[in-house]
């Protein structure tokens, strides 16, 4: 059963009316970018390119969502006099769009490396990517979760799956890093490497947004 991420308040109605519409639209704006993310993930793995001339679109979406709740937030903060809970609701909002919205700017960022691998062979690498992707995109889904349910403990847990993305980073490196005899150019193996660096980045602010939602919930940053 979903659990409201703001108690209704009856001696502030107007207040607890603007913390309802701002938490869809935070989660308005995650489902946006899960799908920014969905769609970088087909454009790098399946070479489906088509997808990429989607991303803008949904980027500018993204952006807006960031800048109006975030406005919002601020508008709320001064004009309504929200008590200690909901000003730590809405401080973590702040913070947790922010993290959404740089997110966003990592899968624009895999799509255009995406068009640029394209012409280049796979490399033997990009199958453990993948995984690596598939994995910070379980990471969003869940910290996502945790935040409609306000589940700190559920947020608090995704600190513990980033430790696979970091391991996956350092792999990926070392090989890519240090592959010899590389037939031609070198600029698909420095495309890789920019690609599990957004990756490794991804996946850190999704642990944010876990890490919010456990502050939200408990008042305690961890």
């Amino acid at each position: 059963m979903k659990v409201p991420l703001h108690s209704p308040n009856p001696e502030r109605p107007e207040l607890s009316r603007e913390i309802r519409r701002l938490e869809r639209d935070v989660l308005r704006m995650g489902a946006l970018v899960e799908q920014s993310f969905r769609l970088s993930h087909q454009a790098l793995f399946t070479r489906n390119l088509t997808v990429a001339e989607e991303l803008p679109t949904l980027d500018e979406q993204i952006d807006s969502f960031y800048r109006q709740i975030e406005s919002d937030c601020a508008a709320i903060m001064t004009q309504l006099s929200p008590a200690s809970r909901d000003l730590r609701c809405l401080s973590a909002f702040m913070q947790l769009v922010r993290d959404l919205e740089r997110i966003g700017d990592y899968a624009k960022d895999l799509t255009e490396i995406a068009i640029k691998l394209f012409p280049y062979p796979s490399h033997p690498s990009l199958p453990e990517i993948a995984d690596m992707s598939h994995h910070a995109q379980a990471m969003l889904a869940t910290s996502l979760v945790a935040l409609a349910d306000l589940d700190a403990a559920g947020g608090r847990y995704i600190k513990r799956l980033d430790d696979a993305v970091d391991n996956a980073y350092e792999r990926l490196y070392q090989t890519l890093a240090h592959q010899k005899d590389v037939p031609g150019v070198i600029e698909p193996i420095l495309l890789l490497v920019l690609t599990i660096r957004c990756l490794e980045r991804m996946a850190d602010h999704a642990t944010n947004i876990g890490q919010r939602v456990a502050y939200i919930v408990t008042g305690q940053r961890h």
